[in-house]
């Protein structure tokens, strides 16, 4: 971790308060504070705001869910690509851009898509990380796989040999309290462990669900990624 004047810089105190209500929430269900980890979601966030939380080393992901935003923003920025997790809805179009810039996508929910990601991975030796997105609404604007498909769908990952599954995304209802969420979250604890077995490692799997509202909520439940950005950088400008 870096020390001396970046982490002086306001983001920070945002940073251990953030720290602190995730810890807490994984103790008060037996869990280790490690188990949790923060994807920092950067859409909103100041370019400074982002380079001082890179710098610092406290924190191993980030994330975007636009192509041409994370182009721009990466010109700037000294990463690695692994650091680095794309949220969004993927159009297919977009694979190879995202390619360049991601080696995780957190929201698959197409098996074109995989088709997509698969053929510009063919004969490169590289294998990216696959999170698939369970649908949690009926929304006609959420993506998503539904739930009753979601481990047929993982299985058939094992088609594209350049995709690693590495665990299932979900977002809760929005506008529902944090507690009104905890059955969401609970059933997809119950999912996420009908498909991936064994201890979590560096690489997952993760169940990525919580964002800054219900995070703690999430955590409770079984979350081991949680995507925060307002609570780190701030509301939106």
């Amino acid at each position: 971790m870096a020390k001396g004047p970046i982490l002086t810089h306001p983001l920070f105190e945002r940073w251990e308060a953030l720290r602190k209500r995730l810890d807490s929430a994984a103790q008060r269900v037996n869990r280790a504070p490690q188990s949790v980890e923060v994807v920092a979601v950067v859409k909103y966030a100041a370019l400074e705001d982002v380079q001082a939380l890179v710098g610092s080393g406290l924190c191993r992901w980030f994330a975007e869910s636009r192509v041409q935003d994370a182009q721009a923003r990466r010109t700037a920025l000294d990463t690695e690509r692994d650091a680095w997790r794309f949220i969004g809805r993927l159009q297919t179009n977009k694979a190879k851009h995202a390619l360049e810039l991601f080696d995780h996508v957190d929201a698959l929910d197409s098996l074109s898509l995989a088709e997509a990601l698969q053929r510009r991975l063919e004969g490169t030796g590289r294998r990216i990380g696959i999170q698939v997105q369970v649908k949690l609404t009926d929304r006609e604007t959420q993506g998503g796989v539904a739930p009753e498909g979601v481990k047929a769908f993982v299985e058939g990952l094992r088609n594209f040999p350049n995709l690693r599954p590495e665990g299932l995304m979900g977002i809760a209802p929005l506008g529902e309290s944090p507690e009104a969420a905890r059955p969401t979250f609970k059933r997809m604890k119950e999912l996420f462990d009908t498909i991936f077995t064994g201890p979590v490692g560096p690489d997952g799997p993760w169940l990525s669900m919580g964002m800054s509202g219900d995070c703690e909520v999430a955590v409770e439940e079984g979350a081991t990624l949680v995507r925060v950005g307002s609570d780190l950088f701030g509301p939106r400008g």
